[in-house]
């Protein structure tokens, strides 16, 4: 029997890379695996000579924090330029949050109107209330939770206090979901803040000495001990510190489900990066020294890092220009289409098998979210999502990104990279062939949470 499709290449898997290989694809899914001469199909595509990765699963971004759900739009098309054929989007939008299961069938309409790749959904609380609404949304598909104890919009980004979020995690861990949580203690960051700006200091490196390592493992330490007495999967949305995944597994031989994630700037910025950058080198948390840097390399090879992720927010260029006062910035980087190329860099820069790259970047993100074994792997049975890697000397540009034009600025903007991303396939069709997006708006289609069963690695 001829197959739909074959695709030929070197296959990184998240155990190691299967020379000339091939994966074959029959009604989207991956049908078969195997080495040297492939089987008939009505088409062979071939990349020998490239690395073939399971399509890239971004475990955390927020296309709609700037724009409202059209942003979903640009977005998914950066994702399809990156190799990302699966997002998992914060449920923090303008105007309205996911707070409720009809809010997130408007936004599952939107997606699948407007999305260039599959997408999975996180859903939320209000600040005033709405832990009724967890199990519905739970039922309706999301895959995972996000809550914050940092404020940054009283609606769409609230600060839930502590009473309510016990509340919420007891709530949480009938439904088995992670619940994701923005780990910034307040008070040390307000305090911090106008400590600074009462002195004159609003200079681009105060953004990191007002959001100190404390503010992160203040907050860690709370929630983790909320996680032990609600028995919820508490995973911490962005840890720029190793301390924060020592936290987690200090938690988890108590008897919690913790666990956090490592956003790949953390992984290759620093302070001095914040300085050169300005306001286009701010997010929260913040960059940290190069030690830092290399502690949390470390905690990847001791395994503690439950995944990596981008932590995509495409501000408007106007939301991010530094005129002196570095605290009226927007805070958030873009991400998805250097991701692959980033990661795939620091890793042969590091001497590191690429195969973590298929682990911590597509594998265990869907695994955490529950979209495994649907998504994120090269195996039999799995959404024919394939990333293609042609390795070489290449720079990243920002003027190349797909999105709309004033989400066209990078961090990484003019980094070298040694890959780049020659091919994205999703559900066996290709939608970016290395040079122009080929998908079309809604040929992504909303993944909802395939079991609720909890995964902490």
């Amino acid at each position: 029997m001829a197959f739909d499709l074959v695709v030929r290449g070197s296959l990184v898997l998240a155990d190691g890379i299967l020379e000339n290989g091939y994966v074959a694809v029959s009604g989207g899914v991956i049908a078969a695996i195997g080495q040297g001469s492939p089987p008939a199909a009505s088409e062979v595509v071939d990349h020998r000579g490239k690395l073939v990765f399971p399509g890239l699963v971004d475990g955390h971004m927020h296309t709609s924090s700037s724009t409202g759900w059209p942003g979903i739009e640009g977005a998914s098309m950066s994702a399809a330029a990156g190799g990302v054929t699966t997002c998992v989007d914060m449920p923090y939008d303008v105007p309205r949050p996911v707070t409720d299961a009809g809010i997130l069938a408007e936004k599952i309409q939107v997606v699948n109107a407007t999305s260039h790749v599959d997408m999975a959904l996180y859903g939320t609380i209000r600040k005033d209330g709405g832990v009724e609404e967890i199990a519905g949304l739970a039922n309706a598909g999301v895959c995972s939770f996000k809550l914050s104890t940092y404020e940054y919009d009283a609606v769409r980004f609230p600060r839930i206090n502590n009473t309510m979020m016990v509340e919420a995690f007891a709530e949480i861990a009938k439904t088995g979901l992670m619940v994701g949580i923005h780990n910034e203690d307040q008070e040390i960051v307000e305090g911090a803040i106008a400590a600074a700006k009462a002195t004159g200091r609003t200079d681009p490196i105060m953004h990191a000495r007002t959001r100190p390592p404390l503010c992160e493992t203040m907050a860690d330490l709370a929630i983790f001990e909320m996680a032990l007495e609600t028995g919820a999967h508490v995973h911490i949305a962005h840890s720029s510190l190793a301390r924060g995944f020592d936290l987690a597994e200090i938690f988890r031989k108590q008897g919690g489900k913790t666990s956090g994630e490592a956003c790949i700037q953390y992984l290759c910025m620093t302070e001095e990066d914040l300085v050169r950058l300005q306001g286009f080198g701010k997010c929260n948390p913040p960059f940290r020294t190069a030690d830092e840097v290399e502690r949390i390399w470390g905690s990847i090879a001791e395994g503690k890092v439950a995944y990596v992720s981008t932590d995509h927010a495409p501000w408007p260029k106007s939301r991010k220009e530094y005129t002196g006062d570095i605290f009226a910035c927007g805070a958030g980087l873009t991400g998805l289409q250097s991701f692959a190329p980033l990661m795939f860099t620091l890793l042969r820069q590091r001497g590191l098998p690429l195969s973590l790259m298929a682990s911590l970047c597509a594998e265990r993100p869907a695994k955490f979210h529950g979209l495994f074994p649907r998504k994120g792997a090269i195996r039999i049975g799995c959404d024919a999502d394939l990333l293609v890697m042609e390795e070489g000397e290449f720079t990243f540009d920002a003027r190349d990104i797909q999105d709309r034009e004033d989400a066209k600025w990078s961090p990484y903007d003019g980094m070298a990279m040694k890959a780049r991303v020659a091919g994205t396939f999703l559900r066996g069709h290709c939608i970016w062939d290395g040079k122009q997006v080929l998908a079309r708006p809604g040929t992504g289609r909303f993944v909802p949470r395939q079991h609720g069963e909890t995964f902490t690695g």
